[in-house]
């Protein structure tokens, strides 16, 4: 991989020409596994070769300077190592703060500013992971600048303590963990429970992963999340009355079904299906996969939209009436929502040869039945966050 020529100009007409050094930090999918993460599960995501370039040259005094192509009219935007508090008007440059911010709680020297562009190739608000891609961005950024020596998952870690603690998003580890952990042609199952994973080989053999953006920001997500959150943690404790278990990961589906009047709530009880049956069904999905038959992947992802539009119900209209416009389409193995859900992002399996004709079809029914267009993007599986030589 290189850094694109352009960026390296940029960076010299934005903060002046000197020497830099150059790195990706990729977006990622969740291949199935969806709000399982937060609820002890597995997930099986994957870094995409979408994602986050950063130019970077260190300075002597203490101040840092970004700047993104992607909010070209914000700017550089400033500040000092003497002061990493969160500020609104820093915008995007909140994640720099916070990682920076994370390192030196975590024992890391950091003694002297930099100057970092960054160029993010991943659809803003499309729910691939762009900030978890900017914060391991600057973790390595940060790691190669000062010569840190932190194992990786230290850094995934401290990527989540980031949006937790310092942005304020209750999110799982899991969007961290894919883009560190990433490798190409390869998806990651993982436990979130114990974070014990399995790179599993993804041979799509003639098919592609097709990435379907809904072009809906996703204005309920954050609040929605916290709610679903709430209730599988409402669900779970009422579970625990009983059962010795300390997620709803730890359950099967005959276990759950037998002990369902423990919950005695009919919202409760959808919420802590999907959870449970979704987690069965990511375990399965490797199997099938290590098999290679795509046929049942693919009947498993259809499974996990169905679960995650009448139990979890996180899809609405847009991610609905794309799902179901793909699932109709000749050479589609498969397809359902990914990330947070009320837009965002679907993904489909698609033979490649059918491709053009399933983008054409899939627009003009989201089109006349939403009002505005979808956007397409073909996903390979690439690297993890890495620095380029």
């Amino acid at each position: 991989m290189e850094i694109k020529r352009e960026l390296v100009t940029k960076f010299a007409e934005v903060f002046g020409p000197r020497e830099t050094s150059h790195y990706f930090s990729p977006g990622r999918i969740n291949l199935i596994g969806e709000h399982t993460d937060y609820n002890g599960g597995h997930v099986f995501p994957a870094s995409i070769t979408y994602g986050t370039y950063g130019v970077a040259s260190p300075r002597e005094d203490q101040k840092v300077l970004v700047y993104s192509t992607n909010f070209d009219e914000l700017g550089v935007i400033s500040f000092s190592l003497d002061d990493l508090s969160f500020d609104k008007n820093a915008d995007w440059a909140n994640y720099v703060k916070g990682m920076i911010l994370k390192m030196k709680e975590a024992g890391f020297t950091i003694d002297h500013g930099f100057e970092l562009l960054v160029d993010g190739t991943i659809p803003n608000g499309a729910g691939l992971s762009s900030s978890a891609s900017l914060e391991l961005l600057v973790g390595v950024v940060l790691e190669d600048l000062f010569q840190l020596k932190l194992d990786r998952l230290t850094l995934v870690k401290l990527g989540q303590k980031v949006e937790n603690e310092f942005i304020g998003v209750n999110s799982g580890i899991m969007d961290q963990f894919a883009i560190g952990f990433g490798e190409k042609d390869k998806a990651i199952l993982l436990d979130t429970n114990t974070l014990e994973y399995e790179m599993v080989p993804v041979k799509l053999d003639g098919y592609a992963i097709v990435i379907m953006n809904t072009n809906k920001r996703r204005e309920l997500a954050d609040s929605k999340y916290n709610e679903r959150r709430g209730e599988c943690e409402e669900a779970l404790s009422r579970l625990q009355k009983e059962l010795d278990i300390h997620s709803l990961g730890d359950l099967d589906e005959e276990t759950f079904e037998a002990n369902i009047h423990l919950i005695g709530d009919d919202v409760l009880v959808k919420r802590a299906r999907h959870a449970v049956t979704e987690n069965q069904r990511t375990l399965l999905a490797k199997q099938e996969l290590v098999k290679g038959n795509l046929t049942a992947f693919g009947q498993l992802l259809n499974d996990s939209h169905t679960s995650l539009r009448d139990d979890y119900e996180v899809t609405g209209l847009e991610l609905d009436t794309l799902v179901s416009a793909a699932q109709k389409q000749l050479g589609v193995l498969g397809a359902r929502m990914t990330g947070a859900g009320f837009g965002g992002c679907a993904i489909a399996v698609v033979e490649e040869a059918a491709i053009p004709a399933f983008k054409n079809n899939v627009y003009d029914e989201y089109l006349n039945t939403v009002g505005y267009a979808p956007e397409f993007y073909v996903a390979h599986i690439g690297s993890g966050t890495t620095k380029i030589d």
